[in-house]
């Protein structure tokens, strides 16, 4: 494990276990550091975690990007190709009530590890950012729109680590690839969000929240497709920040439809008022993808929430939850 190796933050999460996969799967040796912290059920997080232990050249290290001093001992043994940010705060309610932590982990973490890269050489970071930072921009989103007049404490935070990366960029020369993602689910998924948390309740006969009338547009990004283009992003570009969308928005309506064909139940649901914090629309202009990365989502909703609803059953069955 001394040479090559990329070191993945957040390895433990939804995006991080199946990009962590991904590389393994290519024959890459991947250094995993997540804090496993309580942000959301840590058994699901060990569960992703287990999955990946079975892999010989994957490595797992309990480390929080917060502290510096304890990551240090991880970059001065190891040599690394590339540096994946993915560990973070994430979801826009929870960065309302704790923004210090939003900040503190999603700026002063990524911080952390580029001047790690910076000290230890290391000329490649890919760092994971939201489509959360376009609220109020017309659609489909460029990169190109300006993004300085975020919403929420949590877009905040991610457009901060954003401009810490051009800064080193800039001053180091290091290789940089943000990418935006936009709402991704899933398998293994966060249950913060609503195709994990409407699945769960379709299948147990509990009513679901909604805040709106189900009419809000998510372009919604199958996990596999993302973390395809995660991999991708290790390529050599510069500084350049990239979408990673499904570019075929669908309302929450269209989604619940979609798990009561495949849970073959119906859908109990209540409507609350919508959150200001929320965006009504998201909606990917994933074209720099294309023309960069060679990347495109492969993965339609209708089977994604297919493949989420089986595995949920699954993982129900197995006692995990």
């Amino acid at each position: 494990m001394n040479k090559n190796a990329v070191l993945l933050t957040g390895a433990a999460g939804f995006i991080g276990a199946k990009t962590a996969e991904k590389l393994l799967l290519k024959g890459e040796r991947v250094v995993g550091i997540d804090n496993l912290n309580d942000s959301y059920d840590v058994s699901l997080k060990k569960y992703r975690l287990q999955g990946l232990q079975r892999y010989p050249k994957f490595e797992f290290h309990k480390k929080d990007i917060e502290n510096l001093k304890s990551l240090r001992p991880v970059f001065s043994k190891k040599r690394f190709k590339a540096v994946i940010n993915l560990a973070a705060h994430a979801g826009v309610n929870g960065s309302l009530k704790n923004p210090r932590i939003y900040f503190s982990t999603n700026g002063q973490g990524t911080l952390n590890l580029l001047e790690l890269c910076r000290e230890y050489k290391i000329k490649k970071f890919v760092l994971a950012s939201s489509s959360s930072l376009y609220a109020g921009r017309r659609m489909p989103f460029r990169e190109t729109f300006p993004v300085d007049t975020p919403i929420s404490p949590y877009a905040a935070s991610k457009r901060a680590a954003e401009m810490i990366c051009y800064s080193y960029y800039y001053l180091y020369g290091i290789d940089v690839s943000v990418l935006r993602y936009f709402t991704v689910y899933g398998p293994a998924g966060r249950p913060d969000m609503s195709p994990y948390r409407f699945i769960q309740r379709t299948d147990e006969g509990k009513p679901l929240e909604i805040f709106g009338d189900g009419s809000q547009l998510r372009d919604f990004t199958y996990i596999d497709d993302i973390a395809d283009g995660t991999v991708r992003a290790l390529k050599k570009v510069g500084y350049e920040v990239v979408n990673l969308g499904g570019g075929r928005p669908h309302t929450l309506s269209e989604m619940i439809a979609l798990i009561e064909k495949h849970a073959g139940k119906a859908a109990r649901v209540r409507k609350k008022p919508f959150r200001k914090a929320d965006m009504k629309a998201t909606w990917a202009d994933a074209s720099k993808a294309r023309k960069l990365l060679g990347w495109q989502p492969k993965t339609s909703l209708d089977e994604g929430i297919r493949r989420s609803v089986g595995w949920w059953r699954e993982y129900r069955k197995a006692g995990k939850r």
